[in-house]
């Protein structure tokens, strides 16, 4: 009798009863599947290798990257175009891992309050740019996206530069001990505009 008891000490009952059970098998079960699909990943060349013709940020570039990300640009312009046809017939050839293996972090997401931006790169001119982050409403007269014309009268940030590549480096980006040292040169003078124009101005090139 005792065996049979023992023998019904982990049945479904008690695991629907007990709380603490209940959620560490949860979390066990998540944590296991989690790990079988994302850790072949690390493993794979289709995203864990660049694309043909994919190159590292410039400095002026990675300093225009930075000026995106800290205008919190990604709450409303995704950097991933899904492979579904209302997507790519709009914005081209869906995002490959591939193309993001030199960012830190990638820009990823489904948002769309503003267009997806992965392949804006060489589809306006730098005026247009220009013009449209000064003030949107002068190119397109129904947006909603703030202007931001400071960024006409900010230094890009050139110092910090070579620290950063160094960083990017460490994780894998290919720049050379030339690059690193001549960063801060090549952005001395630059505002935070032609930055982040740089940076737009590259987005999906890699792939036409």
């Amino acid at each position: 009798m005792a065996q049979g008891n023992a023998s019904k000490g982990f049945t479904h009952e008690r695991i629907e009863t007990n709380n603490f059970l209940m959620i560490v098998l949860i979390v066990l079960v998540i944590a296991v599947g989690g790990l079988v699909e994302i850790v072949p990943l690390f493993f794979q060349k289709s995203t864990t290798q660049p694309v043909e013709g994919l190159k590292p940020y410039t400095a002026l570039q990675v300093a225009g990257r930075d000026v995106y990300v800290r205008e919190g640009c990604y709450n409303c312009h995704s950097q991933m175009i899904r492979p579904f046809q209302a997507e790519t017939l709009r914005y081209g050839h869906y995002s490959l891992a591939g193309e993001f293996v030199y960012d830190r972090p990638f820009q990823w997401g489904s948002k769309r309050t503003g267009p997806d931006l992965h392949r804006v790169g060489g589809r306006y001119s730098d005026e247009w740019h220009r013009i449209h982050l000064i003030n949107p409403r002068n190119v397109v007269p129904e947006s909603n996206m703030p202007a931001y014309p400071w960024l006409e009268k900010r230094e890009a940030d050139h110092a910090a530069l070579p620290a950063k590549m160094k960083a990017l480096r460490t994780l894998g980006a290919p720049y050379s001990d030339d690059e690193i040292a001549k960063a801060s040169d090549e952005v001395k003078g630059k505002t935070e505009l032609d930055a982040v124009i740089a940076y737009l101005q590259v987005l999906g090139t890699a792939i036409k």
